[in-house]
């Protein structure tokens, strides 16, 4: 084995990869060599000894390859090198490109060097890491033996590239808005506190975009978007985690019909990225992102789902129909809610999971949709839609309140619900309203979910599954 005196040398000149050998290579007649010297460097996956030749198998980011070692060829020392290579040890290989009688490619070693000892012991067999606490927590070892794990990272590079020469070739800017923020705007939802001593002031992680990028819609900016890191202080579960990626994009002079149809096109997009096809498959459920997808009312889904038709209570302000009939779904209420909240908890407790095939729920309450302009068909709406694919709200879409004096009154409203301990409540911004007042363009909005659809694209069971390093409790130590 050769060495440059140390066990961790500062670089090693690779010229070939195990995907480029195989792909040069691959035709070879067993019992050949090619003649080509090549140096490739990876982590070893599997030693085998038997008598004055050895094997193992190199891996690196495009597949493996067989290293074949002769101790006529290395020397005594050399062979006792090679036969002291460890399961995991990452090493750099030199040697003649072959393949053995039994046809297997493989590379003649001639000499090899240490690059970085594994100190520890790696998963019995390269069988995979198959606890999921240690998948999650330990990443690192997943990518290595788990060939899912690099699929799902695969998946959502696709799916980021795809994104933004989506957005591109339709006109849109990518921007940059604050992750610190005085205001948690943009969203209904629970914000982590942080406190910044120089100014003596909270800030808070923003759990949207939203209000930042209206600002550039105000500043002339007419197509925007912001792939973006936001973060919600609520549950973890397979469908949430505290920090996650979203896509937020506006679009001046259009309304929620124009962006829904955007939407539309760019989950599509997405799903060809990430699997060649529109087609999905979600535990036995045959799906079919390629026909138009459907519309429906918050109504007709309820009724459609749970059997109970709500728009007669609704447009008679019956807030008492609308309780008793959660009563009868099981549906557990607060009784500080309003009509609005009651319904959209019976909507996402006995209707939303049912939805499988894409469908944009349009229309929703106005006390749960406190930036989106007022629906022109349905009282106490607002031209809110929401995207749900698979029983999962993957985006809303909106129909972009720009109206000051009545954003001014929805954010009362939600101060309101929030002073009597709704902790999800938007939080008043009087930077926003000032910006609003000088005049926002009519516009369209959309906010999507890229962990929750990759889930469903990848086939995932959960969300931690395609976040690489998903928040986790702390591990116990005895």
């Amino acid at each position: 084995m050769t060495t440059d005196g140390s066990t961790y040398p500062y670089r090693f000149d690779r010229t070939t990869t195990a995907g480029s050998i195989r792909e040069r290579f691959g035709d070879l007649e067993p019992g050949t060599e090619s003649g080509q010297e090549v140096s490739v460097a990876g982590r070893i996956r599997t030693t085998r000894e038997h008598g004055k030749i050895a094997f193992a198998d190199l891996m690196d980011v495009t597949g493996s390859i067989q290293l074949f070692a002769q101790q006529a060829v290395l020397g005594d020392e050399g062979m006792q090198g090679f036969l002291s290579l460890s399961v995991g040890d990452i090493i750099g290989c030199e040697g003649i490109v072959m393949m053995t009688r039994r046809g297997e490619l493989s590379i003649k070693v001639t000499s090899v060097q240490m690059l970085a000892p594994c100190l520890r012991s790696m998963p019995e067999k390269w069988h995979g890491v198959t606890d999921v606490e240690t998948r999650h927590r330990q990443r690192y070892l997943d990518l290595i033996v788990n060939p899912d794990a690099r699929r799902m990272l695969d998946a959502r590079s696709a799916a980021n590239k795809t994104v933004r020469s989506f957005m591109e070739e339709r006109g849109f800017v990518e921007v940059e808005t604050p992750l610190l923020q005085p205001i948690a705007g943009g969203a209904v939802a629970r914000p982590f506190v942080t406190h910044h001593n120089a100014l003596d002031i909270d800030l808070y992680l923003r759990i949207a975009p939203e209000l930042y990028l209206k600002r550039l819609l105000i500043g002339g900016i007419e197509r925007v978007y912001e792939l973006n890191r936001s973060f919600r202080n609520e549950g973890v579960s397979t469908r949430h985690n505290p920090e996650f990626t979203m896509l937020e994009g506006y679009e001046a002079y259009v309304d929620y019909e124009d962006t829904m149809a955007l939407v539309e096109d760019l989950v599509r997009a997405i799903a060809l990225a990430v699997n060649t096809t529109y087609e999905l498959d979600v535990d036995g459920t045959h799906i079919d992102l390629g026909p138009p997808f459907r519309r429906a009312t918050m109504f007709e889904v309820i009724e459609e789902k749970a059997g109970e038709d709500l728009r007669p209570a609704w447009d008679a302000a019956d807030e008492g129909a609308l309780r008793a009939a959660a009563k009868r779904l099981d549906v557990s209420l607060n009784d500080r809610w309003g009509s609005g909240k009651v319904l959209a908890e019976i909507f996402e407790a006995r209707a939303e999971r049912e939805l499988m095939d894409p469908t944009f729920v349009v229309g929703f309450p106005k006390d749960v949709s406190p930036l989106a302009k007022d629906h022109r068909g349905i009282r106490e709406f607002t031209e809110q839609s929401d995207l749900v694919l698979a029983g999962v709200e993957l985006a809303p879409i909106y129909s972009e309140l720009n109206d000051p004096e009545e954003q001014r009154r929805r954010f009362e409203q939600q101060g309101q619900a929030r002073a009597e301990g709704d902790e999800e409540a938007q939080l008043p911004d009087a930077e926003f309203l000032e910006a609003l007042s000088y005049g926002m363009p009519p516009a369209g909005g959309f906010g999507l979910g890229i962990d929750r659809l990759l889930t469903i694209l990848a086939g995932a069971r959960s969300i931690r599954e395609v976040i690489l390093f998903p928040t986790l409790r702390p591990e116990q130590t005895p």
